[in-house]
């Protein structure tokens, strides 16, 4: 009753008479299924949210451990020519 009320199909009047039930029930489920919506909708946002940082925290974690090697390897990689040009 509320999915037909909320679709806009038919009229709550016509809803209320093809159901038998009052007309100001159908508006409070209407209201009660449109809230319950937003709300599940809010709540993935709200874990997609986390997930996401969580993400960005890891790929952060991986991006200063990859510099750090970099520079680690920049720094072996000059000490080694000078031994290559002595042979």
């Amino acid at each position: 009753m509320a999915w037909d009320a909320i679709r806009g199909d038919l009229t709550i009047n016509e809803i209320s008479t093809k159901y038998g039930i009052h007309a100001a029930q159908i508006n409070r489920w209407k209201q009660e299924a449109l809230s319950s919506i937003k709300c599940s909708f809010t709540h993935k946002v709200q874990k997609m949210d986390i997930g996401d940082q969580k993400l960005i925290d890891d790929l952060y974690r991986q991006i200063g451990q990859l510099t750090c090697e970099n520079e680690f390897l920049k720094k072996k990689s000059l000490g080694i020519r000078p031994q290559r040009d002595a042979l």
